[in-house]
């Protein structure tokens, strides 16, 4: 599937700094990042169906989707600033899991933890740290829009468990916190995939939107153990683990 970009990026395309040994690294950053939103916006889509068809109203899930796609775009723009190109190849996405093993309703709660209050969480802490390292400017000004809507979307997977948890029955409690650490696994083995160990950029490359993968590792694991499990556990969720490096 060929995801074409362009003519959104064209509208947004950011000045950027000039530093032309690190434009290739910028570019990649960005296209990853370009990748990661877009791709977010189909897993908002899927999620928001899955909502509607357990009876919850996927309607601020669709909202989420259209922002990523804008995301996206954005993104695209500075991959096009950097000499890219907002158009690339994206494998089809994996259906969300259906969870057939328990409730409708569970099952769909167990999707958005995964998404709302463990994926969006983590993009909150880490653009938090990029944005907080760069100068003023527009690249900071995108990532700051950015990290807004990654606020409001962690913020409905947290309501959303906040209002439901409580109605569950114990067989169904016991049913979501069985997935905990399996989501976790499967967070902690995306997240290290798309933070390289080995990058290390030079001082001058956060004006670029770039970091060091070694501190984006240790933020993310101090997220998940002092934020992610202990939210969890304030909900009535049994979460067995002592440290989320675990997973």
């Amino acid at each position: 599937m060929i995801v074409d970009l362009r003519a959104e990026a064209a509208e947004l395309r950011p000045p950027v700094p000039d530093f032309p040994e690190l434009r290739a690294m910028a570019r990649n950053t960005w296209a990853g990042r370009m990748r990661n939103e877009y791709g977010s916006s189909r897993v908002f889509a899927a999620l928001a169906d899955q909502l509607d068809e357990a009876g919850f109203d996927g309607a601020s899930c669709r909202e989420f989707a259209a922002e990523e796609r804008r995301h996206g775009a954005a993104c695209g723009a500075v991959v096009e600033a950097f000499g890219g190109e907002a158009r690339f190849d994206m494998e089809p996405s994996p259906p969300l899991p259906q969870h057939r093993d328990t409730t409708r309703r569970v099952a769909v709660l167990r999707n958005v933890m995964h998404v709302g209050c463990m994926s969006e969480t983590v993009a909150v802490a880490l653009i938090a740290a990029e944005r907080l390292e760069m100068p003023d400017g527009p690249l900071r000004e995108l990532l700051t829009s950015i990290w807004a809507d990654e606020i409001g979307h962690a913020r409905f997977g947290w309501t959303t468990l906040a209002r439901e948890v409580p109605l569950l029955t114990e067989a169904e409690r016991a049913a979501l916190s069985a997935y905990v650490p399996v989501a976790l696994e499967h967070l902690v083995e995306h997240e290290l995939a798309h933070l390289p160990i080995e990058s290390n950029p030079p001082p001058e490359g956060a004006g670029l939107g770039l970091c060091s993968g070694s501190k984006a590792r240790t933020l993310f694991f101090s997220t998940l153990d002092e934020v992610i499990v202990p939210r969890l556990r304030e909900l009535g969720l049994t979460v067995s683990r002592t440290s989320a490096a675990d997973a």
